[in-house]
């Protein structure tokens, strides 16, 4: 079977959704002293899932290798995503431990058997999840189901819902089990973990980056938005998933290590005849905006601000704001006046003259005729 370009899996995975991409191994072809580095591999299912296996029989793997795993009944099948110590560094981050915990075990590299078994369940996912969805409206339900996954061997089905309050599914299991005629979970998801699920194009134009490469939703607060000094408009900043955009958090240590420069906005500029209190900042910029008592605005750069607050706490009060202001020497000039061409009817008035002239050569030709 072909790779994936994107996470080096196989094709059959592709059919389940590639989901997020694995965890790039940085520490891949460095030897280790750590003699257990083998015994445990991160095996990817379908789309996010992911958990870790133990590999007691010394079974030679490596990632984009599909295997046959312990089931909870029976056996699954899914592909290595990560191996080696980054494995163990993986799991003390989750906070997994094999020894307060029974680990499952990896059983051997998938046969043609497996994979053909494997891929008979998948095709029928789809079909499962129309039918069970026409189940949850009969039993008059609030919940959403998302998705559904088959385990490799065929004897179990994981669905996948999210719901706001708690939910009452015993007889909808009831109801699965008899018209499936398969072991039944059910699994509470949020709704970024449903939006991963089910995947999309966001806003920037680019497929979810938590259906593509996030592993983990961290929360985002507001307070990343106002750091970005970013409009609180619940239709700009929020993702498909209806919660706070993940991206909020991507740049935000970096505005936050330029705010380190900029004074409390708390801080009040005292001059001799009256005080000034902000009004608002532009980070790339380095300029502050400052409103006073008689409500002028003045503008004044990060370094002349600092140098007012420094004055004040040293007992200094300066004459006014506006003998800190840097005036700019250089005016940008504006595109019509740059090519030269200020009036923006110029080609009405040549055109007014073409039709001038048009119109005295036909009367010359009517004297004629």
């Amino acid at each position: 079977m072909s790779g994936c370009n994107n996470c080096n899996t196989c094709e059959t995975s592709l059919a389940r959704g590639c989901g997020n991409s694995s965890v790039f191994n940085w520490l891949e072809g460095i030897s280790t002293l750590n003699s257990n580095e083998d015994k445990a591999v991160e095996v990817r299912f379908k789309q996010d899932r992911k958990e870790f296996y133990i590999n007691p029989d010394n079974v030679e793997v490596k990632k984009g290798d599909i295997v046959a795993v312990e089931g909870s009944p029976g056996h699954d099948i899914g592909v290595i995503s990560l191996t080696g110590e980054l494995v163990m560094l993986q799991m003390k981050r989750k906070k997994i431990n094999f020894e307060k915990e029974r680990p499952k075990k990896i059983y051997r590299i998938a046969k043609q058997t497996d994979i053909s078994k494997w891929e008979k369940a998948i095709a029928l996912e789809k079909d499962t999840l129309e039918k069970a969805k026409l189940l949850v409206i009969e039993h008059k339900l609030e919940m959403k189901l998302s998705n559904v996954e088959y385990q490799g061997d065929n004897t179990k089905a994981i669905f996948y819902y999210t719901a706001e309050k708690r939910v009452d599914f015993r007889e909808l299991i009831k109801s699965f089990s008899k018209k499936f005629m398969i072991r039944i979970e059910m699994r509470q998801i949020g709704a970024r973990q449903e939006a991963a699920k089910l995947g999309g194009i966001g806003s920037c134009g680019r497929e979810l980056c938590c259906s593509t490469w996030m592993a983990e939703f961290p929360s985002v607060s507001t307070s990343a938005v106002r750091y970005q000094q970013l409009s609180i408009n619940p239709q700009k900043i929020s993702g498909q998933c209806g919660r706070l955009k993940c991206c909020l958090n991507f740049e935000l240590d970096g505005y936050l290590e330029a705010l380190k420069d900029f004074p409390n906005t708390k801080t009040i500029l005292k001059t001799k005849k009256e005080k000034a209190r902000f009004l608002k900042m532009d980070i790339f910029k380095k300029k502050i905006w400052y409103i006073n008592d008689s409500y002028n605005i003045v503008e004044l750069t990060l370094e002349r601000a600092n140098e007012i607050i420094a004055l004040n706490k040293e007992g200094t009060i300066v004459e006014k704001l506006e003998d800190f202001v840097t005036e700019q020497n250089t005016k940008v000039k504006d595109f019509e006046n740059a090519i030269g061409q200020d009036n923006i009817n110029r080609f009405d008035k040549q055109n007014k003259k073409r039709k001038h002239k048009k119109k005295r050569h036909q009367h010359k030709r009517h004297k004629k005729q």
